[in-house]
């Protein structure tokens, strides 16, 4: 099988590659340009889209004796990811950047240009699972399921939870079944420059990691109250799209709760431009209503039991999910809710919902509106 592997310039990505050549596929290196200006983020980037992260990448094809090339996605990134990031932001939504990229980027803008040229599949370096079951419906009789990976601390299927069964198909991910401590001896022994190399982290195109700054460059300040639950106005910010719910820190509140106790970001509201501020126990939600269905597989009918996880390397939660089938072109849903078994904090819109079955990702969706029973 011709196989492109998505080589970051980070350990995972070099064993991914090497695993796949080991397992006898046609390997190429594709690492991906997405940063416009690659020479401003270089040193003191957090991400993975500096000018020595390709350079890495390179250093560890050669290694392997394998091509390697660098694709230019900067433009398609900017808009289907940082663009995308601002203006969901710009709406008071909280965005999942990671989530846009692996649905716009690696599986799609990435996955597409792999088939036109006549590649099968592309393998990358995340965390997770691909099991083959016996589908009579599905071509050849197979159908390939998400599955989260053996390392709990490392799985992540959820940002994963955004590919269709097509793209599913025609993805590998040979690192599922093994942890980070193996994978780092792993690229030590096969002799990899990168195999002590750091994690990226955070958001990749906000290189120091200050979120509140990046949207206050992008989107502008613009002075608004912060009220408490009973819209008494107790501070002052600079803007709506700053904030988050659930937040508690760097509040600059001027007016102290009567009981003494912190206050969170209960909301926001961008056009008013108003940040509503309260005690914890209003930062619990148990209804989800999500949009943006995204399945892996077959899609749910009706009401079932199920795992929802809103975050990254967060919990996952025992949820009933109703799939609504009304309003969708050829009858395919177009919105979820999902009712959890308890009371989850700082849920907020925009952010994604995973749904498991045991350790089978079923899809996901983007949430809407949240609430309590």
């Amino acid at each position: 099988m011709r196989v492109v592997a998505a080589m970051s310039g980070g350990v995972d990505s070099a064993v991914a590659a090497a695993r796949m050549l080991d397992a006898g596929h046609e390997v190429v290196g594709v690492h991906l340009a997405l940063a416009q200006s690659a020479a401003t983020l270089r040193e003191s980037a957090r991400g993975c889209c500096t000018l020595e992260d390709a350079g890495d990448a390179r250093r560890v094809a050669d290694r392997l004796g394998i091509p390697f090339y660098v694709w230019d996605m900067a433009q398609r990134f900017r808009e289907d990811v940082v663009e995308d990031f601002a203006a969901e932001y710009a709406a008071g939504r909280t965005p999942n950047p990671c989530l846009r990229c692996n649905e716009k980027i690696k599986f799609a803008a990435l996955l597409d240009k792999a088939l036109a040229l006549g590649f099968d599949a592309v393998a990358t370096g995340h965390y997770a699972q691909v099991e083959e079951v016996t589908d009579a419906g599905a071509p050849g009789g197979v159908r390939r399921e998400l599955h989260r990976a053996v390392d709990p601390a490392k799985d992540q299927s959820y940002v994963l939870g955004v590919l269709d069964a097509d793209q599913l198909a025609r993805s590998f991910f040979p690192l599922g079944d093994t942890t980070k401590p193996q994978i780092r001896e792993e690229a030590r022994e096969r002799g990899f420059s990168v195999a002590k190399k750091p994690d990226s982290h955070d958001i990749c195109f906000i290189a120091d990691g200050d979120t509140r700054g990046y949207l206050a460059t992008r989107l502008g300040t613009a002075p608004g109250p912060i009220v408490d639950s009973d819209g008494e106005v107790v501070g002052e910010h600079g803007g709506a799209h700053g904030y988050t719910v659930g937040q508690r820190r760097g509040l600059g509140l001027k007016v102290p709760a009567a009981d003494g106790q912190p206050r969170y970001v209960v909301s926001t509201d961008t056009r008013s431009n108003t940040v509503v501020v309260g005690p914890e126990e209003l930062l619990g939600v148990d209804v989800v209503e999500g949009d943006h269905l995204r399945w892996c597989g077959p899609a749910p009918v009706g009401e079932v039991d199920l795992g929802a996880q809103i975050r990254a390397h967060g919990r996952e939660y025992p949820a009933r999910v109703e799939v609504h089938a009304d309003g969708g072109s050829d009858g395919i849903p177009e919105r979820v809710t999902v009712r959890l078994a308890e009371r989850v904090r700082g849920v907020a819109p925009g952010q994604s919902v995973v749904l498991y079955d045991g350790t089978r990702v079923v899809g996901s969706a983007t949430i809407a509106s949240t609430g309590r029973a």
